[in-house]
């Protein structure tokens, strides 16, 4: 029995067929990848087109289910998502009436910066978790909706439709028949009560975002809709969806409150989770929901990092210092130390805990010596530093000290860097051998949703790579506060 899993992320479209054994393992049998291209039409604008996901997303489908053997081998769907970038598309002709903006994007940084001016942040936080920042969904929708001709209006009248990437594939792959949205996407939005899981008319209305234009809000693993079977042959159940970060929480299993996990994909994204209740920060990070799955609802804190993979991405694509991103290890490794040089890679602004969108990248500590390696070091030391102020939040806002640190992402591939993210964070990192944490968690939230498994305890796992700390405590703490030092220039600068 196969499960076909969705992950849509902003780089790339993937789709994953999982066989479930008979005990509750998942084991990948079949893959298809199809990059995705970034549009940047102004300074700390990033854009997808919404039309390009699907056709790519039903590409890759088709693709792994002829590889796995035919539609006939599927028992149902699961679907992850970038989280937070937003689509707005016509309800009569499913077409997209602009191109969807990424969760990176920054444009409405003034419109939350207003908010925050006429102090509605802390009603906002108290509500949803969230802090007030271009980063979540519903000042994208605010602004799609104006920046359509005659868009604001229409979708007054249930003309047009608004939703994160989950839910325009599911709207595309029922045909259409289904508006939904699962809990730990609406929780992005900052138009979602944290509590009770409902949209909230006060916030909407802050927002300027109609209610009716909104998908229904439904759980990580139940029905969420039936596939068109015109698009693969039979009529597939989709019966799982989390954002991209949740699944990947889902996926290495942790599933009780102390567990935690980050991923390093173009952003970083750390999750921990605080149990059956929600707790509220007091470091600026932000109270989300885990899952809500078989009849119980978990809740997390979690600190993103805009730019993670993102640096390497600029370093090989933009600075072309590298040609490919594997060269990055060997290149940081030529070096005894980074001689002094910081990266700050606030491309997109910087996230938790700083929360500065004004914020660009910066480069501090150049000398006549300095040449790419140093840059590459630095970029790959980042991401170390950037999740020990993660860490350091999540310990001031009372979490339990982590034993152990479950890492995914293309960037975990990279040895240099993790053995750094254990010495600057002085805990172990611990790497599962199969790396598609997103897409795994899909499928279990799938199986779980179809009652093929009696809950989300993972299966039998490959033992899985680590590094523990190794560094003296004064280097770490030598190298933290030039850390510290560069992250402020960065922001005095912007200002």
């Amino acid at each position: 029995m196969l499960i076909l899993s969705i992950d849509q992320g902003t780089t790339s479209t993937r789709a994953i067929a999982f066989e479930l054994g008979p005990d509750g393992d998942l084991s990948p049998v079949a893959v298809s990848q199809i990059e995705l291209a970034q549009h940047f039409p102004a300074s700390g604008w990033v854009e997808h087109d919404a039309a390009e996901i699907w056709a790519a997303t039903l590409q890759t489908c088709r693709e792994v289910i002829k590889k796995a053997g035919g539609v006939g081998r599927f028992a149902v769907i699961g679907i992850t998502n970038q989280r937070e970038t937003s689509v707005i598309w016509d309800a009569a002709t499913g077409e997209p009436l602009h191109r969807a903006i990424v969760w990176q994007d920054r444009r409405t940084a003034g419109v939350t910066a207003a908010l925050t001016e006429a102090g509605h942040e802390a009603a906002v936080q108290a509500a949803t978790g969230l802090i007030l920042d271009p980063y979540f969904s519903a000042t994208k929708y605010a602004w799609l909706l104006d920046a359509v001709p005659g868009a604001r209006d229409r979708a007054e009248r249930g003309e047009v439709k608004l939703g994160t990437i989950e839910s325009w594939l599911i709207w595309k792959l029922t045909g259409g028949v289904a508006h939904v949205t699962d809990a730990t996407n609406a929780s992005r939005t900052s138009l979602m009560d944290l509590k009770t899981l409902q949209w909230r008319d006060d916030l909407c209305a802050l927002f300027k975002v109609p209610r009716q234009a909104l998908p229904a809000i439904m759980g990580c693993a139940e029905p969420l809709g039936v596939c068109d079977p015109s698009l693969f042959g039979e009529a597939l159940a989709i019966t799982g969806a989390a954002g991209d970060q949740q699944a990947a929480l889902v996926g290495h299993g942790a599933l009780n409150p102390g567990d935690a996990k980050i991923t390093y994909g173009t952003g970083a994204f750390l999750v921990a989770n605080v149990g059956a209740e929600p707790v509220a920060s007091t470091r600026r990070l932000l109270g989300t929901l885990a899952y809500r799955a078989g009849g119980a609802t978990a809740y997390a804190l979690e600190g993103s990092i805009f730019s993670a993979g993102s640096a390497i991405q600029w370093l090989r694509d933009g600075a072309r210092m590298i040609s490919e991103s594997r060269q990055s290890e060997a290149m940081a490794q030529s070096l005894p130390d980074n001689g002094g040089v910081y990266l700050v890679p606030g491309f997109t602004g910087l996230g938790a805990p700083w929360w500065k969108a004004e914020a660009r990248g910066a480069v501090v500590g150049l000398t006549r010596d300095a040449g790419p390696a140093h840059f590459v070091r630095a970029a790959l030391e980042a991401l170390a530093y950037q999740t020990r102020d993660l860490l350091d939040a999540l310990a001031d806002d009372g979490a339990p000290p982590l034993k152990t640190l479950k890492v995914d992402g293309g960037v975990t591939a990279n040895a240099f860097a993790m053995q750094f993210v254990a010495d600057i964070c002085q805990v172990e990192v611990e790497r599962p051998a199969f790396q598609e944490m997103t897409a795994l968690g899909a499928a279990r939230l799938a199986a779980l949703g179809a009652g093929l498994v009696p809950d989300l305890s993972p299966g039998v796992a490959q033992a899985p790579a680590r590094w523990a700390p190794r560094m003296g405590d004064d280097e770490r703490e030598r190298l933290l506060k030039g850390w510290r030092a560069a992250v402020q220039a960065a922001i005095i600068a912007a200002q």
